[in-house]
């Protein structure tokens, strides 16, 4: 007989998300992603400036701050066909560079690592032992017995004293959590260190976009980052060497632990190789443009349909006309008005809330589709559209990864793995590693072009009569982000938000097809129906931001406040 388990709400995520899981014989059988908030952004911003747009936009969550803010200004940029100076690209990316080093940082040691790590474990496990598997792994500075034994002597001291603060309310000693003593103290020490790394990452966001988080320094037609090698107020090069030893010191702790925690802890728990498949149907945009246009990219784009590498079909500029006209977003199971499909252009964000329904509406996100199918976002569909192009940097890490896994866990494993909750994690991991590379790349790329006498950094937008059209995208952490705006005579008319956890988290659509939370949770084990940590491993492994997906909740309604617009 089948039972429900409802957890409301999922936490060490952004925003409030419900999921419900249907499970018999010890295994999910069936399963529901309720986003539990609504978003007002779009209706806040009909009737701005469209210069406006990335200011308010970046406010729909305190975490995917940059990622809205540079889609937002790509989108307007779009619709006025506005290129943007050299110096603004290289600019942007080194910062949604660094905005995803903090990001995927913060989302593995903090949001996701304690799904497979028990802390109170590490109590009983031998600091010389640690090291000697942590040195197996790579050459970290921080991998000594010395260092393991502090940390185990601070894991210690809070278990004592009852008060286990970022480490408390976890399923400690769960049947699913399979680590040695030792990974899990391994695991601990680069917890804490991770806190200072991701720190790192954002003052170098900070020297770039004026503070972090919501920079204050991009415009449509580039940036406000004044450049000029002789001044102390502007970017000159003791800022930029600055950003480049930060970038480099957050780029050593990428590789030598991140990267290798990841392929620690999936190789130990392999058998979850095989869960969390859903949607294997892949999205992703091309980013990390070379030229003012947007018409080469560092970073590749495209979709992949049923898992099928050969079916790669590549994104190939920022007007791309195979992405721009295949986006639609349903809401026939979700509270807003209607049961259609819409263009974003055409979109609407009319709110009708009634109780959760599964057999109807039961979900604040809406569910947007690329051809009328469900697609997964994140950094697993960006790794394995670019392992189907060839991508040499792509490929290479993801070649040299799946061998460690291979010699760790002594089974070989192939790309096939990746569809999997551990394979989104290992996919995050070398993405990371990937814009460690570019970041690196694109700063000398800004230091030549400075070099060579070239300080411009915007371009003046102009708003002409008539209505225009435009979308941007950018390959946030999360996976795909996309803004619509519908622009008339200057002012907006209609603005569109797609973002990754619309994408994943989105509801089951007209055809009754689930999105990808809940098409990769059917299957997988269920040791304990009060303790559902498999629910979290799963849905944690997409880095879910509810805030972006839908924003602002007052559920009895009225007026929060009254502002004067300036």
């Amino acid at each position: 007989m089948a039972r429900k388990i409802i957890v409301d709400p999922i936490t060490r995520i952004e925003g409030h998300l419900r999921i419900d899981v249907e499970v018999a014989d010890n295994a999910i059988t069936k399963a529901w992603s309720s986003a539990q908030m609504w978003r007002g952004i779009e209706v806040i911003l009909k009737g701005r400036d469209p210069r406006d747009a990335w200011m308010f936009t970046q406010r729909i969550c305190g975490v995917c701050t940059t990622v809205h803010a540079i889609a937002s200004v790509r989108a307007v940029e779009n619709a006025l066909k506005l290129e943007v100076p050299l110096n603004a690209q290289y600019v942007r990316n080194m910062m949604v560079a660094l905005h995803a080093f903090h990001d995927h940082i913060v989302h593995f040691y903090v949001l996701s690592a304690l799904d497979w790590v028990d802390v109170v474990s590490a109590l009983k496990a031998d600091p010389v032992k640690t090291a000697s598997l942590a040195q197996s792994l790579s050459d970290w500075p921080g991998n000594s017995a010395k260092r393991f034994k502090a940390v185990k002597e601070k894991v210690k001291s809070l278990v004592d004293s009852g008060q286990l603060g970022p480490f408390a309310n976890a399923y400690w000693g769960h049947p699913a959590m399979v680590l040695p003593p030792e990974a899990n103290l391994m695991a601990v020490s680069h917890y804490l260190e991770a806190l200072d790394y991701q720190r790192k990452a954002d003052q170098a966001i900070a020297i770039l976009g004026g503070k972090n988080p919501h920079i204050q320094n991009l415009a449509v037609g580039g940036v406000t980052t004044a450049i000029n090698p002789n001044r102390d107020v502007a970017l000159n090069m003791d800022k930029l060497y600055w950003i480049k030893q930060l970038t480099e010191e957050v780029q050593s702790f990428i590789k030598q632990v991140y990267l290798p925690d990841v392929i620690a802890i999936g190789a130990l728990n392999k058998e979850w190789l095989s869960y969390g498949e859903g949607v294997t149907n892949y999205l992703a945009v091309p980013d990390m443009p070379l030229d003012s246009a947007g018409t080469t990219f560092d970073l590749p784009g495209g979709t992949i349909f049923n898992a099928d590498l050969g079916s790669l079909k590549e994104f190939t500029s920022f007007k791309d006309e195979y992405f721009r006209d295949n986006i639609k977003e349903h809401v026939a199971r979700s509270w807003y008005q209607g049961d259609r499909d819409r263009h974003p252009f055409d979109g609407e964000t009319i709110p009708s809330y009634s109780d959760f329904d599964p057999d109807g509406k039961y979900s604040w996100s809406k569910a947007p589709r690329f051809n009328d199918l469900p697609m997964q976002v994140g950094p697993l569909a960006q790794v394995l559209v670019g392992y189907a192009k060839g991508d040499e940097r792509i490929k290479g890490y993801v070649d040299d990864a799946l061998a460690r896994v291979s010699s760790l866990a002594g089974v070989r494993v192939g790309p096939s793995v990746l569809h999997s909750t551990l394979g989104r994690h290992l996919a995050r991991a070398i993405r990371t590693a990937v814009l460690s590379d570019y970041a690196l790349k694109h700063w000398q790329l800004l230091v030549d072009n400075i070099d060579r006498g070239d300080l411009a950094i915007m371009y003046q937008p102009t708003f002409p009569a008539g209505e225009q059209q435009g979308f941007g995208f950018h390959e946030a952490p999360r996976g795909a982000l996309s803004h619509w705006i519908v622009i008339e005579n200057g002012h907006i008319k209609n603005y569109q938000c797609v973002v990754p956890s619309t994408w994943n988290a989105g509801p089951r659509d007209v055809h009754d097809a689930p999105g990808p939370y809940e098409a990769s949770l059917v299957g997988n084990p269920i040791a304990d129906h009060e303790k559902p940590l498999e629910v979290l491993r799963t849905v944690h492994s997409f880095d879910p931001c509810i805030a972006c997906a839908v924003h602002l909740l007052r559920p009895e309604g009225g007026e929060l406040s009254t502002v004067r617009a300036l």
